[in-house]
C-alpha cells in the first residue's frame, strides 16, 4: 500500500494472517454453507402428564441479549496479537483500544518520539496534535483479505495514571470504500493492534540500530594483545565479549586480506583463505608486514566471559607460529580502531 496516507499492508505479512487461499470474503468467512440461520426458533419443551420431567444443565442455552454478527458476518481471521517488542512495558487491551504502560517518564518520552517520527516517515496527516494528543487523518489499508479498501483514523494519546506513564491507541473512525461506518468492535481489536505493531515494531527497529551502534563503539576501544589460554599456550586475547567481537568479524578480517569462507558461531571456528595484502595497505595501517603465506588458515575464538581468545591453525589444523599471532596483533587492534 502506498501511503497518501496509505500503509503497505503486504509487507507487514506477519501482522495481517491470510490462512487460505480464495477471494477475500473467503479468507474471512468460514467454508461451509448459513442453512443454520434458517432453523426454527425453539419452543419450550411441553412434558406429558403425570411424568416425572428431570433437567440436565450440561445442555442449557445461556439465557440473556447477545449481539455480534452471524452468518457471512462472523470473522473467522485469528485474531490480531500485539507484539511485546518494547523492554519494560505492559501491554494491555480492553474494548478494542491497546495501552502501553511503563514505569518511566523517560521510557514513555521516547515511546511518544517513536509514534511521532513513524507518523512522519509514513507520511499519516495529521488533523489535531498536542503535547499529550495526535489524531491522525485517515490511513488506508490495502489487503488481500478485505474485500475493499479501508480507512481508519486513529487517536494517540499520553497520560500518567496511578504513578505509571501510559501510552494508548484507540481507533475512532472507520471507512469501507468511500463510506464511512460505525466502528465495530472487531474493527477496532484488529485494526488497532496492527497499528500498534508498527509503533512496537519501529521502537523495536530503533532498539536494534541502538545496539548495533554500541556494539561497533565497543570494537573501536578493544585492547589486544598477547597472552596465554587456560592451558598455557599462546593466544591472542581480546579484551571484548565473544558476541560482541563475533558480529564484527565480517569486516575486521577481509579488511587484513582475508576472504570468509565458512563460520560457525557456536563452535567459535572462521575458515578463510589469506592473500597477502599490498604496500600501499602496510603503508595506510602503519605496521609491518606479517610472514603469513597466502592460504588457507582457521581462527579459533573461545569465550573467556569478558574476552576472547584468538587462535589460527594451518590448512593442516596446525597452530601458527607463536611470532605470526604476535604479529597480528597490531594489525588486529588497528583493524578494530579504525571500525574497518
Amino acid at each position: 500500500m502506498k501511503l497518501s496516507p496509505q500503509l503497505v499492508v503486504s509487507s507487514l505479512a506477519v501482522f495481517v494472517l491470510s490462512a487460505c487461499s480464495g477471494n477475500a470474503d473467503q479468507r474471512r468467512q468460514a467454508d461451509n454453507d448459513f442453512d443454520y440461520l434458517d432453523t426454527a426458533p425453539l419452543v419450550e419443551w411441553k412434558s406429558l402428564e403425570g411424568s416425572d420431567v428431570r433437567f440436565y444443565t450440561n445442555y442449557q442455552i445461556p439465557q440473556g441479549n447477545y449481539t455480534g454478527g452471524i452468518g457471512n458476518r462472523v470473522d473467522i481471521r485469528p485474531p490480531q496479537q500485539v507484539l511485546e517488542l518494547i523492554p519494560g512495558a505492559r501491554i494491555e487491551r480492553e474494548n478494542g483500544d491497546v495501552s502501553i504502560w511503563l514505569l518511566k517518564k523517560d521510557e514513555a518520552d521516547k515511546v511518544w518520539q517513536t509514534a511521532q517520527t513513524l507518523i512522519t516517515e509514513r507520511d499519516i496527516g495529521v488533523r489535531a496534535q498536542s503535547d499529550s494528543r495526535i489524531e491522525t487523518d485517515w490511513i488506508t489499508w490495502v489487503a488481500e483479505d478485505e474485500s475493499l479498501p479501508l480507512s481508519t483514523r486513529y487517536e494517540l494519546a499520553r497520560s500518567v495514571q496511578n504513578g505509571r506513564q501510559v501510552i494508548s491507541l484507540a481507533l475512532i473512525d472507520w471507512r469501507e470504500g468511500s463510506e464511512e461506518q460505525p466502528v465495530t468492535f472487531t474493527n477496532k481489536e484488529r485494526y488497532s493492534a496492527l497499528m500498534a505493531n508498527l509503533l512496537t515494531a519501529r521502537y523495536d527497529l530503533d532498539i536494534r540500530k541502538e545496539a548495533e551502534r554500541k556494539a561497533s563503539e565497543l570494537i573501536k576501544q578493544i585492547p589486544i594483545s598477547m597472552g596465554t589460554d587456560r592451558s598455557g599456550l599462546p593466544v591472542i586475547i581480546a579484551r571484548s565479549p565473544y558476541d560482541v567481537l563475533w558480529s564484527r568479524l565480517p569486516n575486521i578480517l577481509p579488511a587484513m586480506g582475508f576472504k570468509l569462507e565458512e563460520r560457525n558461531q557456536s563452535q567459535g571456528t572462521v575458515k578463510a583463505s589469506y592473500v597477502e595484502p599490498d604496500d600501499e595497505f602496510w603503508q595506510q595501517v602503519g605496521v609491518k608486514p606479517i610472514e603469513l603465506k597466502p592460504g588457507t588458515y582457521t581462527f579459533l575464538f573461545g569465550d573467556l566471559g569478558n574476552r576472547t581468545s584468538i587462535n589460527v591453525t594451518d590448512a593442516e589444523g596446525k597452530p601458527v607460529a607463536e611470532e605470526l599471532l604476535r604479529d597480528m596483533v597490531p594489525v588486529l587492534s588497528a583493524m578494530a580502531k579504525k571500525g574497518q
